[in-house]
């Protein structure tokens, strides 16, 4: 006869140990699940450095998202940005030969890496021009970087719709990390004027970045990218939120190389 034939075990109870066990281990992985998920989210929108801080945070730092230092994550204080390089995605932009997500959080795959390298600007250009075909976007302004292309899509009005990432390892075109992928709001409609943005961008860098100067301005639904120069000469870029005037520094690029518009 067993315990399930309705016997009790010596001593009128049954072994409730193997119960306990499993409970503990539950509450062990909600824990564990609940740490991985305020790892992964970063500060909160109210706490300082957090994406949606304001330029006038008392820290003065942008998000910078997913990163290679910082942990998964990244949180105010990353250094690389969405994906680093080598990191989560793989390649310099990390977007390799992904699925539609370029790795487990890398941002829509416009197209997919053919696995020949992009040494320049013309390939890169070829390479956003032939993944922005399909929504009959065209290939503005590229910029080359120590990690990769950078790749300004305009519409068929010539406006700047969105901003991508060339990845020179496989050729996989991907949207740009950072304000491309979470400001981008498909309308023109945010609050600032280009000044303002140009003021936001300013006030930021003489507390950030202070060799750095504001150079030129594009407007973008949703946000502004700014290019950057020091002594006159091309260094790199930052967005402003055209709502909040949140600042974001594009830290994922690496040292500038040369650039040409279309």
């Amino acid at each position: 006869m067993t315990l399930n034939d309705g016997v009790e075990p010596p001593g009128g109870r049954r072994d409730r140990r193997p119960v306990v066990a499993l409970g503990l281990a539950l509450v062990l992985l909600v824990a564990s699940a609940a740490m991985a998920a305020v790892g992964m989210l970063g500060p909160a929108p109210w706490q300082s450095g957090s994406p949606w801080a304001a330029p006038g945070d008392a820290r003065g730092v942008p998000f910078t998202g997913f990163g290679q230092y910082g942990g998964m994550m990244g949180g105010p204080d990353a250094h690389l940005g969405w994906g680093g390089y080598g990191g989560m995605m793989g390649g310099p932009y990390g977007s390799g030969t992904g699925s539609d997500m370029g790795g487990m959080m890398g941002g829509h795959v416009w197209l997919a890496g053919d696995g020949r390298r992009v040494d320049s600007i013309a390939q890169a250009r070829a390479r956003a021009a032939q993944a922005g075909a399909p929504k009959e976007l065209e290939a503005g302004e590229v910029m080359q970087f120590t990690n990769g292309f950078y790749v300004e899509l305009k519409g068929a009005d010539g406006d700047p719709t969105t901003e991508v990432l060339v990845d020179p390892a496989s050729g996989a075109v991907q949207t740009e990390y950072g304000p491309a992928m979470m400001w981008n709001t498909g309308t023109r409609t945010g609050a600032l004027t280009e000044q303002q943005a140009r003021e936001a961008a300013a006030a930021w860098l003489s507390s950030n970045r202070s060799s750095e100067s504001v150079k030129s301005i594009t407007a973008y639904p949703g946000y502004f990218t700014i290019d950057t120069a020091a002594g006159g000469t091309m260094v790199g870029m930052l967005s402003v939120n055209a709502t909040t005037g949140a600042v974001w520094y594009h830290t994922w690029h690496g040292a500038f190389i040369a650039m040409e518009d279309a």
